[in-house]
């Protein structure tokens, strides 16, 4: 049975509200056209116990609105057949992004999705950052599953037109992703069930993906 999310980054008004924002911006937030030309992007670095060296997976959308990640083994969980440290997992990329000459980009929302068994007493929780290399600014979001929960899981993080974090005009800039899961036993007995979040596919079908936004510098 379904349990309870409590989303502790965007929720629907910020979506909407971004959204909003996007459709009356002020003469100087005006966004350009997409790109024609397709942008690159490539997995440079990969690190932590969710995405093993050929368990993740980057690709551009064809028209520039996104990209995605994809990962086939990214699984956190305590109880029978869990180790100690199974309870977290982590995956730290490091993205190659070329995009075209004249624009810049920023990431104005992402989709998280996953499959979520929560024993009642058990809890979950993911969460995320990224960030432009050398750059001071993070973006983070997390959300928290509490148990019972046996189901697919999907949470949206949406930034508003006003706060978007802005790639550096003429420069290319790799872009850090840092996603993290875990698992808390709580008051669930861990000596008769397992409970876990995984944010993998091993077919493709699932996928974090990365939607942008563009304008000219």
């Amino acid at each position: 049975m379904p349990g309870v999310l409590f989303a502790g980054g965007a929720v629907a008004a910020m979506i909407a509200s971004a959204l909003a924002a996007q459709g009356a911006p002020s003469a100087l937030d005006t966004p350009e056209s997409v790109p024609t030309e397709q942008i690159e992007i490539s997995i440079s670095t990969i690190n932590g116990s969710g995405c093993p060296a050929g368990t993740a997976a980057v690709a551009p959308s064809a028209d520039n609105t996104a990209f995605t990640v994809t990962y086939s083994d990214y699984l956190a969980q305590v109880g029978v057949g869990a180790t100690p440290t199974d309870f977290r997992k982590n995956c730290q990329l490091n993205l190659d992004v070329h995009i075209p000459q004249g624009f810049t980009y920023a990431i104005a929302s992402v989709d998280y999705r996953g499959y979520a068994y929560l024993a009642d007493g058990a809890s979950g929780l993911q969460q995320a950052q990224y960030y432009y290399q050398g750059s001071p600014e993070t973006a983070t979001s997390s959300t928290t599953f509490a148990g019972p929960y046996d189901d697919n899981w999907h949470t949206t993080d949406s930034t508003e037109y006003a706060d978007l974090i802005w790639a550096p005009c003429g420069e290319d800039r790799n872009v850090n992703i840092n996603t993290e899961l875990r698992v808390y036993r709580g008051t669930s007995d861990t000596t008769k069930t397992t409970s876990l979040m995984t944010m993998d596919s091993t077919d493709g079908s699932v996928s974090t993906t990365y939607h942008l936004t563009w304008k000219e510098c």
